[in-house]
């Protein structure tokens, strides 16, 4: 046995409490106030329950240990036969477990009542803030049920299983499992998000009409959580680009000849395999019409746009709620870091970004539930998901950053969940359309239906007579809006102004008043430098920052 040390050289002091044990969903006074706004109040209860088991200490060592141990390839079995599995560690299907049997996947599909969407983003911001590789296949679960439905007898046998509240990981034809998986695998390396461009082909094995089985023949350059029973693909079929269900295994029960080529080696979102694939003559099922394959996958893609929204508000929270936990423990200087004016206005600043996005998420959500009600909330929803999906998603890696370095070295080290979550934080960025293709969508969704647009102004004008600087913000817009000369050239900037002029309009209507002066102050009127931390004088720092911590928030 050795020796204990003859003497202690120092007192392990002035370190900050991991932020642990505590409601991830009570905490965020902004998630609960806006869950409740927009229509989703009667998941209260659920939410409040599921929020304590994202906070809790063995779940958020599930997290940290599904990060570290990365799934493996095994492309073969020791005897030699093609299996094209991937394992993962137990905390991914613990987190993967949680989430299903919570009905995150499902629950806009399986709850006739109103705010359904917004109910489950009461309980999908706050999973993103456990590790958000598993929302990655959770999303695509929920997202494909709109293009299923373009073919009523794909949709009556793959649907039960879809929305049955388990987690089934077996690899196991579908038919034997009790609950499954679905993925997407549309890009190809020689087009990317031009899926136009994609040269699979797919043959039909008989007639062509919607539900027909057709042979696959191609690559696709990301499939995204691999292990998922079945697949949307897009492939040239003789009429056009079209859309197909892809099961990994055939109906006769053998599997089905989609290989795994390599996984990704990703900067982030190491949790969730992401890999490359071939088909080598794949059985697929059409869905909806040959030469539709775009218009039948679009719902999927305007789904996983919406969870793109709410995964990067919740990483934004998790990054603030971070940074707070650490400078309300941390003194330097002779002063705890939280009441050091300077920090408190860097929290601040981040904890408004945090607000923001929150509501506009939430407002974007909300426009999911309310769609089908009449024909300008359609359009209100059509261009309000690109516009939130950009710029929700564009701030969140700046935020990680910043809040990061609120913890100093300590924040740098792989041990904090800081260096993960800036390596999280561009993900949903780059998924489903890169800040360039939502722009160019709304261009053109407006270019369609220029009415659409008229939707999203009416809305902001909502808080019109609030405040003379929103009012000038929104009136300098449509006049940048009506010119159309360099339009694409101009197109990042103006998707920038809407999402400020919207999420300003939700500010002053709904939140505190020291929270909406803050937002117009420094992102309507411009009283703000380039950095975090740059909020004008008279803020009240400290009342934005007491309103974002998690712990005050969840003891009030």
């Amino acid at each position: 046995m050795s020796a204990p040390a003859p003497f202690e050289t120092h007192r392990v002091e002035n370190q900050a409490r991991p932020l642990e044990d505590y409601n991830v969903f009570r905490g965020d006074r902004a998630l609960a106030e806006g869950v409740s706004r927009e229509g989703g109040g009667w998941i209260e209860d659920r939410a409040v329950a599921f929020g304590a088991r994202c906070g809790a200490a063995p779940t958020i060592r599930e997290a940290e240990l599904a990060e570290r141990f990365s799934p493996q390839l095994r492309t073969h079995d020791r005897f030699g036969r093609r299996i094209d599995e991937v394992e993962y560690h137990p905390g991914y299907h613990a987190l993967m477990t949680m989430a299903f049997e919570a009905g995150i996947h499902a629950l806009p599909w399986t709850e006739k009542r109103r705010g359904a969407h917004v109910a489950r983003a009461a309980l999908y911001i706050p999973f993103n803030q456990t590790n958000d590789g598993p929302a990655c296949p959770l999303t695509m679960t929920f997202a494909s049920i709109p293009a299923l439905r373009s073919t009523p007898d794909v949709a009556d046998e793959w649907e039960p299983r879809i929305l049955a509240s388990a987690y089934d990981p077996r690899a196991l034809p579908a038919g034997e499992k009790r609950a499954v998986t679905i993925g997407m695998a549309m890009t190809e390396k020689q087009g990317g998000s031009d899926v136009r461009s994609n040269t699979s082909r797919a043959a039909p094995q008989g007639n062509r009409a919607p539900g027909s089985a057709y042979e696959i023949v191609g690559h696709k350059w990301f499939c995204s959580a691999p292990m998922s029973d079945a697949f949307l693909v897009l492939a040239q079929a003789p009429g056009g680009l079209s859309c197909f269900l892809v099961p990994r295994w055939r109906p006769d029960g053998t599997r089905n000849t989609l290989h795994i080529q390599r996984l990704k080696n990703k900067l982030g979102n190491r949790s969730n395999a992401s890999s490359e694939i071939e088909l080598h003559g794949a059985f697929g099922r059409l869905l909806g019409e040959e030469g539709r394959g775009v218009a039948t996958i679009i719902e999927m893609v305007r789904h996983t746009r919406l969870d793109c929204s709410l995964g990067s508000a919740g990483v934004t929270r998790h990054a603030v709620a971070q940074a707070i936990n650490h400078c309300r423990d941390r003194a330097a200087f002779g002063r705890k870091l939280i009441a050091q004016p300077l920090m408190t206005n860097v929290l601040a600043d981040l904890a408004l970004e945090s607000e923001a996005a929150t509501a506009l998420a939430l407002r974007v959500a909300r426009a999911f539930d309310e769609q089908a009600d009449d024909e300008e909330k359609e359009r209100f929803a059509r261009v309000v998901t690109p516009v939130a999906k950009y710029w929700i998603c564009k701030r969140t890696p700046a935020v990680a950053y910043e809040a990061l370095e609120c913890h100093g070295g300590n924040g740098f080290v792989e041990e904090s969940v800081m260096p993960r979550l800036y390596r999280d934080s561009p993900v949903n960025s780059v998924w489903e359309g890169s800040g360039n293709v939502q722009c160019l969508d709304l261009l053109r969704a407006v270019g369609r239906d220029p009415a659409s647009l008229a939707a999203f102004l009416a809305e902001v004008g909502r808080a019109k007579g609030k405040d003379g600087r929103l009012d000038r913000f929104l009136g300098d817009l449509k006049k940048e809006l009506a010119d159309l000369a360099n339009i694409e050239t101009r197109a990042r900037r103006l998707v920038e102004r809407l999402a400020l002029a919207l999420q300003a309009a939700l500010l002053v209507q709904h939140a505190p008043a020291f929270v909406a002066e803050a937002f117009l102050a420094s992102r309507i009127a411009g009283d703000h430098g380039g950095a975090f931390g740059t909020l004008p004088a008279h803020i009240d720092t400290a009342a934005i920052v007491s309103r974002a911590d998690p712990l005050a928030a969840q003891a009030a």
